[in-house]
């Protein structure tokens, strides 16, 4: 653990060259260190998010959450900025790729990096961690209860189909974290998941936690189960030290 950080918005050169908003948080010690893109949920790049982006830091790595909606809704309140996305049909899943390729070429620039990588998403961002990890080669991933995977999206989520596809791609070990309780992914899903990664020889780890349901690490929600969130977060922390280290 560290006291020392350093966090600010920046600015990234996501997909398509585009200049699009940033947060990041690193440890001020020289140690080398490896790398976490955070993929913020479908309610947005909040303060929730920017809090997990320091925990990261505090946990000695460097950590880079890109704003994914800052093409629609520049500026914008997050609730205001996930609306617009969500009214034009979701993140478009080949930009969604660019922009996280660009926040993990970011980190992998910074002194003292170690060139390893790990991303982490949360709902819908768990699913953009699933596409990032068949998409991109990076060397850990953490899906934190990301529907659509398997099944099919509502149709309000036109820019989004199931991922289940790309599964002979993925690019690194995987971790899968889910409540038992969830719809989004259900328990089904997170089945058909692990059979499928099983049969292709993929390594992966998946936890699910009774009594919980969706968004149970979200401290700032009536969803939030501390006991399912902590044992999670010991998870990740164990998996990225195992992945991440130098």
């Amino acid at each position: 653990m560290t006291d020392a950080m350093r966090a600010e918005t920046i600015t990234i050169t996501g997909d398509g060259g585009d200049e699009i908003e940033a947060y990041l948080a690193r440890p001020l010690d020289e140690k080398p260190r490896g790398g976490v893109v955070v993929i913020h949920h479908m309610p947005g790049y909040d303060a929730a998010t920017k809090e997990i982006v320091r925990k990261f830091a505090a946990h000695g790595y460097n950590a880079l959450c890109p704003n994914l909606y800052s093409r629609e809704a520049p500026g914008a309140d997050p609730d205001d900025a996930a609306a617009a996305v969500r009214a034009a049909g979701g993140v478009p899943d080949d930009r969604l790729v660019g922009d996280v390729d660009g926040a993990a070429r970011y980190l992998k620039a910074l002194d003292g990096a170690n060139g390893k990588i790990g991303v982490i998403g949360y709902c819908s961002g768990g699913r953009q961690t699933f596409l990032s990890a068949c998409s991109l080669e990076i060397d850990a991933a953490v899906d934190c209860y990301g529907a659509f995977v398997v099944n099919e999206p509502p149709p309000e989520l036109a820019n989004m189909k199931p991922l289940l596809g790309l599964a002979p791609q993925l690019s690194c070990p995987l971790l899968g974290l889910f409540g038992a309780e969830d719809k989004f992914p259900g328990p089904e899903e997170v089945a058909k998941l692990s059979a499928e990664l099983e049969r292709l020889g993929k390594e992966h780890e998946f936890h699910t936690y009774e009594g919980a349901g969706h968004a149970f690490f979200a401290v700032d929600r009536p969803s939030y189960r501390p006991e399912a969130a902590t044992a999670g977060w010991r998870r990740v922390f164990d998996f990225f030290g195992k992945h991440l280290s130098a």
